[in-house]
Order: C-alpha cells, then sequence, then structure tokens
C-alpha cells in the first residue's frame, strides 16, 4: 500500500470514535504565490464521489474509478500556488459492511494515482444512525482535515456535490461552493452559498477574490462503465443518494 495512505485515524482504524486520517506527501510548490495572495484559501477541501470521481455506490473496486470532468486541471490551479488539497468523504459503506478499509484505501490509493497527491485525506467511515460527529452535514472531516492541515477552517474552500458538503463546510466556518450533479437536489442548489458548473470554474471562484459569488449551475454528468447511479439519482427514493446526506 502506497505510504500516503497509511491511516492515522482519530482512536485507529476499526474505531467508530472518529474520521479516519490518511496523510499524504509534501507537495512543493510549483510557482510562488501572487503578492496579493492574501485573498487566496490556506486550503481546499473537495468530496470525492460525484465531486472529483464520478459517484459509484460503496465503490471497494479502484478498477472503477473515474475522474470527473476537468478534475486533473481544476487540482492543477490549486497546487500550482502551494495551496495544499485535500479530501473529505462520507464512506458509510464501511459501516453497512458493503467495503473494507483495505478497498477504501485501495480507491483512494487509485484517486491519488490519477488526481494526487493529496496533503489529508479525512473519511467518516460511521452509518447515518451512529451519532458521529464527522459523517457530513456534521463538520467534523472539515474540522479533522483542517486541523492536520494546520489551518483555519475560516480561511479554507469545501467543494462538493450535495447539500451535505456546503452545510458540513457553513458548519465548520469554512467557505463552501456547490458544483451540482444529477444527484443534487434543486433546493441545494438554490440553498448553496455559492454555485458553479463545473470543478474548474469552482476552484477558479475559490483562487479569485474578485469573482463573483454565484454562477449558472449546470449539472455534469458523469458515470463509470458499468454504472447507472445518475439515472437512479433522478429518481426521488433512490436509497444511494438518500444515504450520501
Amino acid at each position: 500500500m502506497n505510504g500516503s495512505l497509511t491511516a492515522r485515524s482519530v482512536g485507529g482504524p476499526e474505531s467508530r470514535g472518529g474520521p479516519w486520517l490518511f496523510e499524504g506527501p509534501v507537495v512543493p510548490r510549483a510557482t510562488a504565490p501572487p503578492p496579493d495572495g492574501a485573498g487566496l484559501p490556506d486550503a481546499v477541501l473537495f468530496d470525492r464521489d460525484g465531486t472529483l470521481v464520478a459517484d459509484v455506490p460503496y465503490n471497494g473496486d479502484p478498477a472503477r474509478v473515474v475522474p470527473m470532468p476537468s478534475a486533473r486541471e481544476a487540482l492543477a490551479a490549486v497546487r500550482a500556488l502551494g495551496i495544499p488539497v485535500g479530501v473529505v468523504s462520507n464512506q458509510s459503506g464501511v459501516a453497512r459492511g458493503y467495503v473494507t478499509f483495505r478497498q477504501v484505501a485501495a480507491v483512494q490509493h487509485r484517486v491519488d494515482s490519477l488526481l494526487g497527491p493529496f496533503a489529508v485525506w479525512a473519511v467518516c467511515p460511521h452509518g447515518p444512525a451512529d451519532g458521529c460527529t464527522c459523517r457530513k452535514p456534521a463538520p467534523g472531516l472539515v474540522l479533522a482535515a483542517c486541523e492536520r492541515l494546520g489551518v483555519s477552517p475560516a480561511r479554507t474552500a469545501v467543494i462538493g456535490d450535495i447539500g451535505a458538503d456546503m452545510a458540513a463546510a457553513v458548519a465548520a466556518g469554512a467557505r463552501g461552493v456547490l458544483v451540482p450533479t444529477p444527484a443534487t437536489r434543486p433546493e441545494e442548489i438554490r440553498s448553496a452559498p455559492e454555485t458553479a458548473p463545473d470543478l474548474l470554474r469552482a476552484v477558479r471562484l475559490v483562487l479569485d477574490p474578485a469573482a463573483p459569488c454565484r454562477g449558472p449551475a449546470a449539472v455534469r454528468t458523469t458515470v463509470a462503465p458499468g454504472c447507472d447511479v445518475a439515472e437512479a439519482h433522478e429518481r426521488p427514493s433512490c436509497p444511494v443518494a438518500q444515504e450520501r446526506r
């Protein structure tokens, strides 16, 4: 297993007491930040499924990891300024017995190989009824990632595709930007602090203090081979869409 995916979790990998934290390598700065960089975030955190990669329900198979459109370009733009990037992800499939710690780590290793490296991964392995403080929309994942990176939540941006991502950002005191997909409810788009039609424009929004607060929220559709999750999410009763919230 890649060393960047050695879990240093709150309470250990088998604990129900807190999130799993995976530390990444130190990423060297590609370019110097601009002189007026005071308006830049100290870190940018991304949701995993539906934001960085196509949403495959309870995915434990690295072969099914498919990057979302403009994910590579968006991450490169942040890293070029020396700003650390991290991932905050609900993975209730662990609590439900669908995926194991090793499978979660293997999928993350694949995401790292395609889009990484990430400075930190904060993963909630709990189910909706477990009463944890890390499962989004609770702020625990955002707070844990910020603590591990040594940054203030108030100077951190969180980019995700559903209302739970935005609620977690707001609860942590961070900036939230919604990039809608077919899993995003209309009311989540309306109530989002800020929206962007794709990842690259979401990143440009958080890197440019002069950018407008909201943009057209076009829905993106990216589906991994053999997965009909986009079609399923169009149904209000979809259990996958429901459990992610």
